[in-house]
């Protein structure tokens, strides 16, 4: 059992409210990302070589570890390398080698639609499929659909796969047209004038393959880019597609310390208003159902390093993102912040996929004899298995890191459909812990409660192939006294509330939760259910 009279040195409120039933959010914040970047896809979830592999290539022990994140969607091939990409060179039994211009290496192409498509399937999780919009045409992005979606004997595309050994279509639901199109740096950057156009034609021709299709397409929260994008195309649109690095690695490694790494915890939030406020100015903020959404399908504390250049050494310095070393508690806790932020805007926000999921700066690192499970990655375990399927609304007051405006505590409540409300409480300070006291509908519980704490014995402490528990989340019980809860420092704690519990003033029960169906764009959204194979 945690002690509660474990010293604190500063204290924070978190009042939680239990007037209404909460807000209803999308799983597909849980979502993933894999590119051929480096050792993601070969190395990495591929490995066809491999012991530890299966008959298709697929590392079994990274299918399994990713099974326990839960994962809803995954984003693939790209990233920069897909504006560059042609799909059909990675489809049917003849795999032609191609030179990926992005990361200026030879992709061998053995694994294509299809083995993303099963390895998904493998994970529990729905393929997404990002379009080449670089060097690629609308036609060429049609034509991807109507190979994946479309029956045998609709067209030669559909036939084409009929005859590769999909005979059923692959039924990819989420499509995204481009990848940070507005960069410099991305293979066929355009103008936003040129992007509004080419996305307007992209997403017709899509549509008119498949017009259930989940849409989504490259904008930035940046008024100037994304308002011309939403007044030609918004309507053809379900989400737009945000990305968020916060600490920037890609020339010099030089990743920041504890405190300047968590002082960037304001930043998503920071994003996503601006990504709201440009929605509303397009007038997509209210549509039938559900407005235009963002989907903030590439966010990490930490931007990849990848020197610009072909040379061998500046091509090997990509090993310097798989430094165990550098993924401590602070991203553990920005991670928690961000996953915050989404849930805390769940009106908006239907999507976030970690960026990446395995190797680089990913939260499972992957080497020739298993996996290292980083800090990251229990953050989004925990985040993907013990919150409600409701937010509710939290305050909090309290004091914030010094030198700066980011509050030590953060906070996050949700309700359960059984009545349970589960509070994500987060403790920024590098070495104080902190005496928060809890409020629920007004009034403080008091008793032993479950709980799960992830904390590590200090703020730079990570997890490596010699010493991979070195940073594992506890199950325990938690002793609350009259609302106060009692956090280590640098930790994250999910705390299980039953609802009713007892109060002078009577019990405190939880709201009627509200179970219609969260629509979007107009449509009834039904997932298929993704069983693991």
């Amino acid at each position: 059992m945690t002690d509660p009279g474990t010293a604190a040195a500063t204290a924070a409120t978190v009042d939680v409210g239990l007037a209404g039933p909460g807000e209803a959010y999308s799983r597909d914040v849980f979502g993933h990302f894999v590119e051929h970047f480096h050792r993601q896809v070969y190395g990495g979830i591929f490995e066809p070589d491999s012991p530890l592999s299966d008959a298709r290539g697929f590392r079994l022990d990274v299918v399994e570890a990713l099974r326990e994140l839960r994962p809803s969607v995954v984003r693939w091939p790209g990233g920069c390398f897909v504006s560059s990409y042609h799909w059909l060179d990675g489809v049917g039994p003849a795999r032609r080698p191609a030179y990926d211009l992005a990361w200026r290496v030879t992709d061998p192409n053995t694994f294509g639609t299809a083995e993303f498509v099963d390895w998904c399937r493998a994970i529990g999780a729905e393929p997404y499929i990002c379009t080449n919009a670089g060097t690629g045409t609308a036609e060429e992005m049609s034509d991807w659909v109507q190979y994946c979606n479309l029956p045998a004997g609709r067209g030669h595309w559909a036939d084409l796969r009929a005859e590769h050994g999909s005979v059923e279509p692959f039924d990819v639901r989420f499509w995204s047209i481009g990848n940070e199109n507005y960069g410099d740096w991305e293979m066929g950057a355009k103008t936003a004038s040129e992007w509004a156009s080419l996305v307007r034609e992209s997403a017709k021709m899509i549509r008119h393959v498949d017009e259930d299709v989940t849409l989504l397409t490259a904008a930035r929260a940046d008024l100037d880019w994304t308002l011309p994008l939403l007044t030609a195309a918004g309507h053809h649109l379900d989400l737009i597609s945000i990305h968020g690095y916060w600490d920037v690695l890609n020339l010099v490694d030089e990743p920041s310390d504890y405190l300047s790494a968590v002082g960037r915890s304001l930043g998503p939030q920071a994003d996503i208003q601006r990504a709201r406020d440009i929605i509303g100015a397009a007038g997509l903020g209210e549509r039938v159902g559900r407005g235009l959404g963002i989907a903030f399908d590439e966010w990490n504390l930490r931007g990849w390093h990848h020197p610009d250049g072909n040379a061998p050494e500046l091509i090997a310095a990509r090993d310097r993102n798989d430094r165990n070393e550098t993924y401590t508690m602070a991203d553990a806790l920005f991670s928690a912040g961000f996953l915050n932020a989404c849930l805390r805007n769940a009106d908006v926000v239907r999507m976030a996929n970690i960026a990446p999921s395995v190797n680089a700066r990913g939260p499972l690192f992957v080497h020739p004899d298993g996996v290292v499970r980083r800090t990251t990655f229990h953050v989004l375990a925990m985040y993907a298995t013990l919150l409600g399927e409701r937010v509710l609304a939290s305050t909090g007051t309290g004091a914030d890191l010094e030198g700066g405006t980011v509050p030590v505590v953060d906070h996050l409540a949700t309700l359960h459909d059984d009545g349970r409300v589960s509070v994500a409480l987060t403790n920024r300070h590098p070495s104080d812990a902190v005496a928060c006291t809890l409020a629920l509908g007004g009034h403080a519980p008091t008793g032993t409660f479950d709980a799960t704490v992830l904390a590590g014995p200090g703020p730079d402490a990570y997890n490596d192939v010699a010493n991979p528990s070195c940073v594992v989340p506890e199950r325990t019980r938690v002793e609350v006294r009259d609302g106060v809860v009692h956090l280590p420092a640098h930790s994250l704690t999910a705390l299980d509330l039953p609802l009713p519990f007892p109060h002078a003033a009577g019990e405190v029960t939880a709201p009627e939760p509200d179970r219609l169906p969260w629509r979007l764009a107009g449509r009834t959204w039904a997932r298929r259910d993704v069983t693991p194979t």
